[in-house]
């Protein structure tokens, strides 16, 4: 099923994989996908870094969710170091085994690569993408502005003219709903009212704080305080602190009108499923 016909729907709840390059990351992959069976996800999302071996390894893991049939998939894609031709075969090689979601991504441009690409944007893959055809289109979202536009302004009129002619928006993490609810207000102020799911990753160690700011999270001060509080307790305190942390946000999220949740799982389950859990008890 497409993804814009479920967020039609109603609410969606999604998990985000990167495919895996050794023997033990498919073993713990295929682990984590069985474990989340149980929580009938409305689709997963395979990442994809750019490069023949990265194409190469979305798409398989994309074809091996496929052939299995247990669970929708949408194919990242980006157009960095990409020339057009190689797009439309990459586009229909999708197409031709029924794949029909897609998340259309500039990508960061690789400095030993050299070759910049054909196409230096995204919304001209969504627009490559659409004159493919086939596709329900997605696009990524930042709560804070995305790193290289100017100011915010400039960033939501980029993104709401990308929104015009994709389907939906996936955020990049971040730890305030406030900051969603913004974002998407700014876009239906520009006359854009397109689904924005807000992604989702748990703080589980006080280490990882400084990680997630280099992902473009802004991490608030309250959260930092509150994770090195829990850290008087040990690892586990902080891991639950974490995990209890991510649950408040979907919760708040979900009362602003959130039209799903989408969980940056890094291939493991454990901490996604302890927030379904806390969500389905409330």
């Amino acid at each position: 099923m497409r993804i814009d016909t479920m967020l039609a729907e109603g609410r969606t709840n999604s998990f985000e994989f990167f495919p895996p390059i050794t023997d033990e990351e498919q073993i713990a992959l295929t682990r984590t996908l069985q474990e989340l069976e149980d929580l009938k996800p409305s689709f997963v999302s395979v990442t994809y870094r750019g490069g023949s071996s990265s194409r190469d390894r979305t798409y398989a893991l994309v074809r091996w969710l496929r052939e299995h049939g247990k669970v929708e998939s949408m194919a990242h894609l980006t157009c960095v170091h990409h020339v057009r031709e190689e797009l439309v075969e990459i586009l229909e090689d999708y197409r031709s085994i029924g794949v029909e979601n897609l998340l259309a991504l500039g990508g960061d441009p690789d400095p030993e690569h050299g070759q910049a690409g054909e196409l230096r944007h995204a919304i001209e893959l969504v627009e490559l993408a659409r004159e493919v055809g086939g596709f329900s289109i997605g696009v990524a979202a930042h709560p804070a502005g995305h790193p290289l536009s100017p100011d915010l302004v400039t960033d939501r009129r980029h993104l709401a003219e990308k929104l015009r002619i994709a389907d939906f928006a996936i955020t990049q993490l971040f730890f305030d709903a406030v900051a969603w609810r913004r974002l998407v207000d700014e876009l239906g102020a520009l006359g854009v009212e397109k689904p924005v799911l807000p992604g989702i990753m748990p703080i589980t160690t006080v280490a990882s704080i400084g990680k997630m700011r280099d992902l473009g999270g802004i991490v608030p001060e309250s959260l930092v305080e509150r994770l090195h509080a829990a850290q008087e307790d040990g690892p586990k305190a902080v891991r639950a602190e974490g995990v209890a942390a991510s649950t408040e946000l979907c919760e708040e999220l979900l009362e602003l009108g959130a039209p799903g949740l989408h969980f940056f799982t890094m291939n493991r389950s454990t901490a996604t499923r302890e927030i379904f859990a806390s969500l389905q008890h409330e």
